[in-house]
């Protein structure tokens, strides 16, 4: 099985002294795992920062068997944020929730098209509050809609609107602009409130029952921001 794709790296690890075994993200075959020969040499190392844009061509005996890839860049994306810690820690974030959340060999082109997109993010005026809408498209792409505005009351205390859901044993504040997207919003701990909500729908709604653990990446972004 042999093919050419174009993907962004999402994840990396040594496998032998010279070799790496690598996930991408690829355009028309999805979630790809393969050897990268020679992917620790002066050559190329370079190339394999997390969220780089790569042309990929795939080799493999069997789909039983762990191909390998031949790799030339297309864009170096990441290492033009080397000097700014919470951007960075921010992609390593966002290509690790892609690498959770999407399985092996399933082309899905609306991911590779939100990995795009959340280079574009990065540049924007109010990047942290982009982010967080990235990250409920991503949710929603893969089938799980956080449909706030659906579940969401309103209620006025001294002249201001305030969102909340609630359970029989809790009531949980929502900021206001994740129901108004239009809203400007740069306080910086609103904007972790937001950041929170999403976490917590993320571990509770997918991670947990699928047993899967909390990513570090995460909370190390977020961390990051405080």
């Amino acid at each position: 099985m042999n093919w050419i794709d174009t993907g962004f790296l999402i994840s990396k690890n040594k496998y032998n002294e010279n070799s790496l075994i690598v996930e991408i993200f690829t355009k028309d075959h999805g979630k790809t795992t393969g050897i990268i020969f020679g992917g620790t040499s002066k050559k190329i190392k370079n190339y394999l920062e997390i969220g780089n844009h790569l042309h990929v061509n795939f080799y493999s005996k069997s789909s039983s068997k762990m191909g390998y890839f031949k790799i030339e860049i297309l864009d170096v994306l990441s290492p033009l944020y080397f000097d700014n810690a919470q951007k960075l820690s921010c992609i390593i974030s966002s290509m690790n929730l892609v690498k959770i959340l999407t399985a092996e060999s399933q082309s899905n082109k609306k991911i590779y098209r939100l990995i795009s997109n959340f280079f574009k993010i990065l540049n924007s005026n109010n990047w942290i509050k982009d982010y967080i809408f990235w990250e409920l498209e991503i949710l929603k792409t893969i089938g799980y809609d956080l449909e706030l505005k659906k579940m969401v009351f309103k209620e006025t205390i001294n002249d201001k609107t305030q969102y909340f859901v609630k359970s029989s044993i809790e009531k949980k504040i929502v900021p206001s602009f994740l129901i108004n997207r239009d809203e400007k919003t740069e306080d910086l701990n609103t904007l972790l409130k937001g950041l929170k909500l999403v976490g917590d729908y993320l571990e509770k709604t997918i991670l947990k029952p699928n047993n899967l653990n909390y990513p570090i990446t995460r909370s190390q972004f977020v961390n990051s921001l405080k």
